[in-house]
């Protein structure tokens, strides 16, 4: 049964709290066991859960912000848009830097914004060929979609947008699973894992956090196989039929020096990104690309795009 939630902003949130937590033991669980453990709203749209995750092996925060008029239409289902972090940031990051949740308070879609571990790489990781745990990519868009069918009234119709590493997994998950989402958008994301430096780059991410590089996807020269399984350029030819939107900067210092090291990050993923829309293009796919002379690797450029993106977006959800 759906969670309850307040109807009032003037409930106190304590309330609202307690009433959430006390109803998170009747939630049903998802086909492999993962379940809601606890749901603390933060305001009358956005409630914050924790999941319990087989796919994982931990518990998850997750973000979901409903539609303003979702408590209206307690028989309506509502199309999901799933809103990927970046590296070294948390599943909290596009509330807080952006102003999506106003944006898409009347655009009748449920917003969900799940964890994607400390790297921010939403994958199934190698482990030396061990195990695919923890399975971020099984997390997201298995496991938590079903939850928010059972619990949220979610659709079956989906689309998915990343800043940087989330904008690699926005395009790997609709190229690994096509047909799945109607819409796919990247900003500034990492879409050709094996171009020139990008290695380097994923490994460096994955070092940051103290973690082994190879247990990601292995050896990008031993482990080619895995690399390109994960890789949305390797697979473009599977997002035909999917509404994609693309943005890259080129990083180039453009009178605003504020963040060099993000120039300098955003300049070095602008290659990878024009051979990305160059394979789109070879292969017949169409895309909407912007690609802009400097930029930087930050937030103000992301939320700009992902509301030029929102058409795509819309229309990949049904909702144009």
């Amino acid at each position: 049964m759906p969670l309850p939630r307040p109807t009032r902003r003037s409930v106190l949130l304590a309330a609202t709290t307690s009433l959430a937590s006390a109803a998170v033991g009747a939630t049903p669980a998802a086909s492999d066991g993962a379940r809601i453990t606890a749901a603390k709203w933060l305001d009358a749209r956005t409630v914050d859960l924790t999941v319990a995750s087989p796919a994982v092996g931990a518990s998850l925060p997750v973000r979901v912000v409903t539609p303003a008029d979702y408590a209206a239409y307690p028989d309506r289902t509502w199309p999901v848009l799933h809103l990927l972090q970046g590296a070294h940031d948390d599943y909290t990051s596009w509330t807080r830097e952006t102003d999506v949740s106003d944006f898409l308070a009347g655009q009748g879609v449920l917003v969900v914004m799940p964890a994607s571990g400390p790297t921010g790489i939403p994958t199934d990781w190698w482990n030396y060929g061990l195990s695919g745990a923890p399975d971020y990519e099984k997390f997201q868009v298995d496991e938590v979609m079903e939850l928010l069918r059972q619990n949220f009234r979610a659709s079956d119709r989906r689309a998915v947008a990343g800043v940087s590493t989330g904008g690699y997994g926005a395009l790997a998950f609709a190229a690994r699973r096509p047909g799945v989402f109607g819409a796919a958008a990247s900003y500034s994301g990492i879409l050709d894992t094996t171009a020139p430096g990008m290695p380097t780059v994923v490994g460096a991410i994955v070092a940051r956090e103290s973690l082994l590089p190879l247990t990601l996807w292995g050896s990008v020269l031993f482990s080619r196989d895995n690399w390109n399984r994960h890789n949305p350029y390797a697979r473009a030819d599977a997002l035909a039929g999917t509404g994609l939107y693309i943005s890259q900067g080129s990083g180039l210092p453009s009178g605003d020096f504020g963040n060099l090291e993000g120039a300098v990050l955003e300049g070095t993923l602008w290659s990878q990104a024009h051979r990305f829309t160059r394979r789109l293009e070879a292969l017949g796919v169409p895309a909407q690309v912007h690609f802009y002379s400097g930029g930087s690797h930050a937030w103000p450029y992301w939320q700009q795009e992902f509301k030029a993106s929102w058409p795509t977006l819309a229309a990949g959800l049904g909702l144009s």
